[in-house]
């Protein structure tokens, strides 16, 4: 891994001396980030294939291959494109710049690259290169002159991590001239944690070298591609596949049911795995897949899959949660009557009577959507047979997990099965569960040769998990002082046709339906239904964002009726440390909710005042409010073990090497971690090298899920470096408090370099290691739900101006301030960039996004937000240090996103009095709340 850009890179002006002097376009070649490179003989072939399949340049990225998201874009003749959709006729005699050559190939590359890794304006860095082609053209131009015209030269390129935020402050810097930012190199000697570090995988990620699950396979790789049911339901039968194969010269093998060599099921839940690699007979929702193709590339790519030999009989789906609950409804799992995946329950005191007594009580039903995870890289990857050993690089989120199941499948010990993560383009949860990991390992069993697979944009969004549409019943209480004291709660999820992550979600919404307040008296149940559409799984807070959109309404509500300020009644109610939850945990000091609120006191005020103001001058149609909403969110796997181990180790040439297994999907684990590491030995993070995730190199960090790596795998760096801090110590007979040093002549003890040479070597090459592990102390809970089901919770709240187009229906969110305790800051920028990309999913969630099974699978009608789209995001954070954590933090990446869509539609009934029961809130579900609300004034006069 190499080390963040310290310097300004520096800028050239080739590009504009060729644009002056135009080049012929009848030539048989095109210019290639200044190299001459010849036309193929197919000049009807896309540009984006010719450079990343022909020419092997990996860096243009494609993620819809239709125009909509904008990461394949590069610059022909100075000008933004989309290589995606030019042929190559059409770049004869051309300048093409891609993100490998744009520093010396543009006018503004260089600094550009710079400014991005100096913002933090890079996270998963997959639509990076198209957002810095984009950027550039439109600087080089001049058509950068503020920040209005830096979100303009981007707005062709989606990012589903950043928020834009920082993407903007790195464009507007470099297009207005403004004072250079540099890079955070990290300290040379002292802590590194608090330390804003530029990320250590930065580089990588802005000059296009970074791989991802379609970057370098081998050249000789054959392609897979599935065959998929176009019905939700259907029976089927095959024909006579070795005829298809013998009709198809360059076509290798197809592949059923019947060539699994070991057992043909996974999942995320060993004891509730329910998902075939690839069903016998009958499939269970759209475009899942029966058969692999597999063949020499152009081949495969060129085939019509309609020509393949099976019969289809059409059944009748279920597809809503109250068709799938009926007695005559079919059974999608034979163990699982009327279709409950796992119902999860939490009781404590009596609600029935706390409901009838209270002086207050507010109830509401609500319904959200399923929502697309919507990461702009597909699922891809490739794999290999290296010996008795299949080798599977992919984008994952689960290394260690993903080997266990294919081991499974393939019939042999986990030692025999690899699994390497490539860098990942987004995950939010998304690629926890498998996809192309099984197919992948199938094949490379059976056959001689590499094999890749790359989803289309189609088939990543109609198969790919997505969040738990739900329906919501809740009632909450509270006595004549404004203290809850009740609340009541069911909730219908509907998991899809596999079960995926319903478990964790039914299991966790039950814990958190409360909020985050003192409740006496509660009642909170959550089921999960199965239907014939593809399986509802993790999506950035297991239920638990939907669930608070429900719950946050019902808690203003609740303080409008006991006539206290919304901030206000949150705090009175707001859980502190040695407080009981429902489950009976009993909480300890790591509770930062009434310090969040306080910080965000001042903010609320100057929000509410400023709202009273635009509504007194702007038309009656046009009104603004502003909204509050307050969370929390158990870090780690709910009520259930979930260990990392970290390894540190020292070669015999003074190298210290960390082995941390962490995915990094952009959360920043690949620098929180080594930060950690480091400041545990006692030596510069720089001084590290750092092996990644490899289930063959490093050990089981878990799943980066439910926010845990900075909590769990930091905690085991932690250990891990402190450990390995005193066995050096000790062979130094040194000092507890001795400084650690490391150069290129080996480790240093107090000024004394160690003489490693001669000491025995371990199994993994290392004088002197340290392995440790950290599981975080829960309990399961009982059948009332009673247990610790977290070690440990974050907390915080958020405030969203909006403002709402009553004739229309529109609207936009303006401003959100969001205050987290996250116990300790690690790395402050990386937690803002958390913060700012949660905040543009929460008004995707709250405001447009809404996915409908077997229909709009694609950017262009599945809408989530545009840079036009976001507001302002301003992020406090709140240190309430947990002894668990290391250094005291706790997670981020989920939470960031729990209030953010509540706070948004608590802002529209500011605006408006319309109670939003339903999300998103499109423009339609806002004019039809606002005409219930004239309609039920004009019945009551």
């Amino acid at each position: 891994m190499s080390p963040p850009l310290t310097e300004s890179l520096p800028c050239v002006d080739d590009a504009a001396q060729t644009r002056d002097h135009p080049m012929p376009a009848d030539a048989a070649w095109f210019d290639l980030n200044g190299a001459r490179v010849p036309l193929p003989v197919d000049q009807s072939r896309r540009l984006l294939d010719h450079l990343r399949t022909d020419l092997r340049q990996f860096g243009t990225k494609e993620g819809c291959r239709q125009g909509d998201c904008g990461s394949c874009t590069v610059l022909i003749d100075g000008e933004a494109r989309y290589a995606c959709l030019v042929p190559m006729g059409q770049v004869a005699g051309r300048r093409v710049v891609t993100v490998e050559g744009m520093a010396e190939g543009t006018q503004s590359g260089a600094r550009l690259q710079q400014a991005f890794l100096a913002h933090q304006a890079v996270q998963c860095g997959f639509c990076t290169p198209g957002m810095l082609l984009a950027s550039a053209a439109a600087i080089d131009a001049g058509r950068v002159t503020d920040r209005a015209s830096a979100r303009s030269a981007i707005d062709g390129v989606l990012c589903r991590c950043t928020g834009y935020q920082k993407i903007v402050d790195a464009v507007a810097e470099v297009g207005c001239g403004g004072p250079v930012r540099s890079c955070t190199a990290p300290p040379a000697s002292g802590p590194v944690v608090g330390v804003p570090i530029t990320r250590l995988d930065g580089p990588e990620k802005i000059n296009g070298h970074q791989p991802f699950g379609a970057d370098a396979h081998p050249a000789n790789s054959l392609l897979v591609r599935a065959v998929r049911s176009p019905h939700h339901r259907a029976r089927f039968v095959f024909g006579d596949l070795r005829a298809f194969v013998a009709a198809h010269p360059g076509v290798v093998r197809v592949l059923t049911h019947a060539d699994v060599p070991g057992m043909n099921l996974h999942g995320v839940a060993g004891p509730y795995a329910d998902q075939p690699v690839l069903p016998v007979s009958e499939t269970c929702h759209y475009l899942e897949a029966i058969a692999l193709v597999i063949g020499e590339r152009d081949v495969v790519e060129a085939l019509d899959l309609q020509d393949f030999p099976v019969t289809w009989d059409a059944l009748p789906p279920v597809l809503t949660v109250s068709d799938a609950m009926r007695e005559d409804s079919p059974q999608l799992h034979a163990n699982r009557p009327g279709n409950l995946l796992i119902e999860g329950v939490v009781r404590r005191g009596d609600v029935t009577a706390a409901l009838k007594d209270a002086p207050y009580v507010v109830s509401a039903t609500f319904e959200s959507s399923f929502v697309e995870h919507a990461y702009l890289e597909p699922e891809a990857g490739w794999a290999r047979k290296v010996g008795d050993v299949v080798e599977i690089h992919s984008s994952t989120q689960a290394p260690h997990p993903h080997r266990a199941d294919l081991a499974r499948i393939l019939g042999v010990a986990p030692e025999q099965v690899r699994v390497v993560a490539t860098a990942v383009g987004g995950g939010f949860g998304g690629k926890l569960d498998m996809t192309v990991q099984p197919w992948l390992a199938i094949a490379a069993w059976h056959l001689d040769r590499p094999v890749s697979m790359v989803f289309s944009r189609e088939e990543s969004m109609a198969t790919s998990t997505k969040r738990h549409p739900a329906r919501i019943v809740s009632s909450m209480a509270a006595d004549a002082e404004g203290r809850i004291c009740a609340v009541s709660f069911e909730g219908e999820y509907n998991t899809g046709a596999f079960a995926s992550w319903g478990t964790a979600v039914a299991n966790r919404v039950p814990v958190h339906a409360g909020g985050p307040y003192v409740v006496p008296h509660y009642a909170a149940r959550a089921r999960a239904i199965h239907t014939h559409i593809t399986p509802a799984g993790a999506f950035r807070g297991f239920g638990v964002p939907q669930t608070t959109m429900s719950q946050e309404q019902l808690i203003d509500e609740l303080a409008r009726c006991a006539g206290i300020d919304p901030l206000e009644f949150r705090v009175k109610n707001a859980l502190q440390p040695g407080d009981t939850l429902p489950t009976g945990q009993v909480l300890d000091k790591s509770v930062g909710l009434v310090a969040c609120l306080d910080a965000l006191r001042p903010v609320w005020q100057e929000a509410q005042a400023r709202v009273a103001t635009l509504n007194a001058s702007s038309p009656a149609s046009i009104r603004h409010g502003v909204g509050l909403a307050a969370f929390f969110y158990g870090c780690g796997n709910t009520a259930l073990p979930n260990p990392s181990t970290v390894r540190f180790g020292v070669r015999p040439d003074g190298v210290v090497v960390l082995h941390q297994g962490a995915v990094d999907a952009g959360q920043g684990a690949n620098t929180v971690i080594p930060q950690i590491a480091a400041d545990a030995l006692g030596v510069p993070v720089g001084t590290l090298h750092i092996i990644g995730p490899d289930t063959h190199l490093t050990p089981d960090c878990g799943r980066t899920s439910a926010s845990r790596q900075t909590f769990v795998t930091g905690r085991a760096a932690f250990l891990a470096g402190t450990t390995l801090r005193r066995r050096l110590l000790k062979l130094a007979d040194a000092s507890a408090e001795a400084i650690i040093t490391v150069d290129g002549q080996g480790i240093h003890v107090d000024g004394r370099v160690l003489d490693l040479a001669a000491l025995p070597v371990d199994a993994h090459g290392y004088v002197v290691a340290a392995e440790e592990s950290f599981d975080p102390p829960v309990t399961t809970l009982d059948t009332d739900g009673q247990g610790r089901p977290y070690a440990t919770y974050a907390f915080g709240a958020q405030i969203a101006e909006v403002v709402v187009d009553c004739e229309s229906g529109r609207v936009r969110v303006l401003k959100v301030v969001a205050a987290h305790d996250v116990g300790r800051m690690v790395n402050p920028t990386l937690l803002e960039g958390q913060v700012e990309g949660a905040v543009a999913q929460g008004v995707g969630l709250a405001l447009m996004e809404k996915y409908h099974p077997g229909r709009h699978n694609n950017l262009h009608d599945y809408l989530i937000p545009t840079v036009h789209d976001m507001p302002e995001v301003r992020a406090i954070f709140v240190e309430a240090p947990t002894d668990l954590g290391p250094y005291g933090a706790k997670g981020i990446g989920e939470p960031a996103l729990v209030p953010t869509a509540a706070a948004i539609l608590n802002g529209i009934f500011d605006a408006t009095g319309a109670r939003i029961r339903q999300a998103p809130a499109t423009p339609d579900v806002v004019r039809r709340a606002l005409a219930a609300l004239t309609d039920t004034a004009g019945g009551s006069q």
